[in-house]
This record gives C-alpha cells, structure tokens and sequence, in this order.
C-alpha cells in the first residue's frame, strides 16, 4: 500500500479511505501554525476530491497517543452513511492494549458509567474521566491475548471492544479492573505523572515507571459494511511483546 509522510494507507473504496494513523500526530489541528495533523496530510492526498466538490470527514477520532485505524470519507453523502451507522453501533471497532498485570479472567465485558472526574469532585486535570453511577453508560468487552513480563514486572496484551464511544472509555474501563494501560500517563500510576510529564517532558524517572512515552493503545480494526480494515500492532508496542 501507499504510505505518506504522515500515515500509512490501509485500503480504499469509492466513497471511504482508510488510514493507519502513527502515535503523536493529531487528528485536526488545534491552533494557527501547530504541528501538522493527519487533516492536513488528507487534505494533500485527496486534492483532487475535494477540487471536484467532494469532501474530507473523519469519521472515527483517536486522540494523539493512540495510533491505528481511522476512516475517513470522501463525501457528504458517505459521511452521513456512516454517522448513521456508528449511532446504530453497526460500525464495529477492536483495539489492542497493553496493560500491568496479569487478569485473572480471560474474557470480561464490563458495564459501568463513564463522567469527568470534575462533575463529581475535585479534578486538577479537567479531562480527567472516571466511572461513577451518574455518568453515561459504558460498556467494553476485554479478552486476554497473551501475558509477559518485563524486568519480573507481568503485564498482558488485550483485544477490547467498545460497545459505546466514551471519551477515554478503554482507558477509564482498563484502570477500574485494576489493569491500566502500560504508559498511561493519567490512569496508570496516579494522575501526578500526567502532570509531571506537561511540567517537565518525558523523563528516566517516567520512562522506569509508564515503559512508554504514550499509552499503548491501538485501533486494530474497524469493521463497516463489506469493508474489513485492519492495522498491525504498531513496533513501539509489539517491541514489548517478543
């Protein structure tokens, strides 16, 4: 497949393009003069598209850190085909994770409430999310790939789906059963390392503590229609697992 600068081309139809989005680049931009996104290298690749009346929407979004799968449609029309199928839930998502610990199940599927930490008390990192009986429904499936361990220290790999589409959800979910997500900065091992981290950078201290300078976190595959779309385990996480 192709692969530009910024991503790597998984596959494409008449009406979708899909791409596999790396670590640390942003979806859009978030301020005049910021880094280049993954909006701005669509832009470039599907010039011609968007010369000739059609458009770019991205229909999945990963925050920076998390990398894989992102859909992406080539017109209006495309695009509200699968808006509508995502509010439906007929748009099928599987992420892998790695998290600490070794669960002591092999498959879950948890149900619990996703709020902000700070609609229900005092957050010091306002998108901070937690699971709490007033916030939305929420519901993951996990299942146990396979379990390591690095410096005597177990962790194992996960599939997770997510049934709905909370902000953080897998992050949030992963953490409540006690297994957060290797390089978590927020839910891992206590929210001052997120701090630390805007104050001072990635650092030896954080890189002994997380392992990895982002959560390992990725979009394997996206499941829409006829169309199967899948993105490997990225080589900063399956480095992890050899």
């Amino acid at each position: 497949m192709q692969n530009q600068a910024d991503f790597h081309i998984l596959g494409e139809t008449a009406d979708y393009l899909a791409v596999d989005k790396p670590a640390g680049l942003l979806v859009h931009p978030s301020k005049p003069g910021g880094p280049r996104t993954l909006w701005d290298g669509l832009r470039d690749l599907l010039g011609y598209e968007l010369a000739t009346g059609g458009q770019i929407s991205i229909i999945n979004r990963l925050d920076r850190e998390t990398s894989g799968v992102v859909i992406v449609a080539k017109s209006a029309e495309a695009a509200r085909t699968a808006g509508i199928a995502m509010q439906r839930r007929e748009m099928k998502k599987r992420y892998l994770a790695l998290v600490f610990g070794w669960p002591d199940w092999e498959e879950i599927t948890i149900d619990t409430p996703i709020c902000r930490r700070g609609e229900v008390e005092d957050s010091i990192v306002w998108l901070e999310r937690m699971v709490h009986p007033s916030g939305q429904p929420a519901v993951t499936r996990f299942r146990v790939l396979d379990r390591h361990s690095r410096n005597d220290e177990p962790f194992a790999l996960l599939e997770a789906e997510p049934l709905t589409g909370r902000t953080h959800q897998i992050r949030v979910h992963a953490a409540s059963l006690g297994f957060p997500i290797v390089g978590d900065k927020l839910y891992a091992r206590g929210r001052d390392k997120y701090l630390r981290f805007i104050d001072e950078g990635w650092t030896e201290a954080l890189a002994a503590d997380l392992w990895l300078p982002r959560h390992a976190l990725h979009c394997t595959r996206m499941i829409f229609g006829d169309n199967v779309w899948d993105a490997p385990l990225p080589g900063d996480l399956a480095v992890l697992t050899r």
